[in-house]
C-alpha cells in the first residue's frame, strides 16, 4: 500500500478511536466527506493511466472500507457505553420492598352529585340527563326567555357552529334546565325528577367557572303547590348538610321561566358561617308558558322547579372558599374527599 494512504489510515484509526459522539462525525467527514482525504484522492484516478488506475482504486477502496469499519466499531462502542451509563444509573435494587399501585377515589363533585342523587330518589324523584351541546329553543325559548335576554348575548353563552334540522342554533347549555322540556315532553304526569351535569358560561374567577355543573329539579302534578317546593328543598338542605340546625328563606326574585319566582338561601345556626344568609338556589312556580311547551295544560297541571350550582353546595359542605380548587388536579386537595 502506498506511504501516503498507510498514513491516512493511521491517522484516522488515531483520531476515531479518541472520538467522542459529538466529535466522531467530524473524523468521518475528514476522510470520507465530500471534501475529505481520501475523496480528494479518488478524485485523481481520471488521470492515471488504465493499469495504474485499477490499482491505486483498488487500494483507495480497502483504505476506505478499513475506514468504514472503523468508524461502524466506534460508533458500537459508543452506544454501549452510553448503554451501560444508562443501566447504571437506572438500576433497580430488587430487594426492596414493592412500592404497591396509588389508590384512587371520586372526584368530590361526583361524591357530591351522588349524595344529591341519593336524597331525591330517596323521595321518589328520577334523575335524568341531556345533551351538553344543546338547541337554542331548548336552551331559552322553550323556557319563556325573550329575544333579547342578556343570557342569549355572547358574553354569556358560547355559541358553536352548525344549526340543528329546524335551523335553530346551537350552543353549550347554559343550565340542566332544558332537560326539563326534554324530560316532560317524552312522560306523563306526576312528573318528578332532577337533572344533574355539567354547565357552560363565559364566566371565570374564585367563585366562577366556564364550566360548571347543576342540578334542575321538577315536580309537576294536578295538586302541589308553593308549599310543597319549600318543604321538599328545605328537606334536601337538611339532608344535605346532615343538621336540622339551619333556617331557609325564599326570597322573590325574577326568573322567565317561573312566576312567581323566588332565590332560596339558607343560614347555618352554628360553625364558621353561622348567621349569615347564604344564596344556594333558583326556584318558582312554572310559567304556564313553558308548561304548554311541556304540552301541557296549565290550567290543569301545576308545577315548581329549582336550580342549585352543585359546586356551590360542595363548597358550603366541605368549607372550600376557592371554586378553583376542585380542577387544579391538586392529589393533596383531592385526596381529602377519599380517606
Amino acid at each position: 500500500m502506498d506511504t501516503s494512504l498507510q498514513n491516512i489510515v493511521d491517522e484516522a484509526r488515531a483520531m476515531i478511536a479518541a472520538a467522542d459522539a459529538a466529535s466522531l462525525a467530524a473524523a468521518k467527514a475528514r476522510f470520507l466527506g465530500k471534501e475529505g482525504l481520501l475523496t480528494q484522492r479518488m478524485k485523481t484516478l481520471g488521470k492515471l493511466e488504465a493499469r495504474e488506475r485499477s490499482r491505486v482504486g483498488k487500494e483507495l477502496n480497502e483504505v476506505k472500507q478499513a475506514i468504514e469499519a472503523l468508524v461502524n466499531a466506534r460508533e458500537a462502542a459508543l452506544a454501549k457505553l452510553e448503554l451501560d451509563a444508562r443501566l447504571a444509573q437506572e438500576a433497580i435494587d430488587v430487594t426492596l420492598p414493592g412500592r404497591g399501585l396509588g389508590r384512587g377515589g371520586l372526584h368530590p363533585i361526583t361524591l357530591t352529585i351522588e349524595r344529591i342523587e341519593a336524597i331525591f330518589r330517596s323521595i321518589g324523584f328520577d334523575v335524568a340527563d341531556g345533551p351538553e351541546i344543546e338547541e337554542d329553543f331548548y336552551n331559552f325559548t322553550a323556557l319563556n326567555t325573550p329575544e333579547n335576554h342578556p343570557a342569549r348575548s355572547m358574553h354569556d353563552t358560547f355559541y358553536v357552529e352548525g344549526q340543528d334540522s329546524s335551523g335553530n342554533g346551537l350552543l353549550l347549555r347554559t343550565h340542566t334546565s332544558p332537560v326539563q322540556i326534554r324530560y316532560a315532553r317524552m312522560h306523563k304526569p306526576p312528573i318528578k325528577v332532577i337533572a344533574p351535569g355539567k354547565t357552560y358560561r363565559v364566566d371565570s374567577d374564585a367563585t366562577h367557572s366556564p364550566m360548571f355543573h347543576q342540578f334542575e329539579g321538577l315536580w309537576v302534578d294536578e295538586d302541589i303547590s308553593f308549599t310543597d317546593l319549600k318543604s321538599v328543598y328545605t328537606d334536601f338542605l337538611r339532608k344535605f348538610f346532615e343538621t336540622d340546625e339551619l333556617d331557609v328563606r325564599f326570597r322573590p326574585s325574577y326568573f322567565p321561566f317561573t312566576e312567581p319566582s323566588a332565590e332560596i338561601d339558607m343560614r347555618f345556626h352554628s360553625g364558621p358561617l353561622a348567621g349569615r344568609w347564604l344564596e344556594v338556589s333558583g326556584s318558582g312556580q312554572v310559567h304556564p308558558a313553558v308548561m304548554r311547551n311541556y304540552g301541557l295544560d296549565p290550567e290543569r297541571y301545576i308545577g315548581f322547579a329549582f336550580g342549585s350550582g352543585i359546586e356551590r353546595l360542595a363548597m358550603l359542605r366541605h368549607g372550600i372558599g376557592d371554586l378553583r380548587l376542585f380542577y387544579e388536579n391538586d392529589l393533596r386537595f383531592l385526596a381529602q374527599f377519599n380517606p
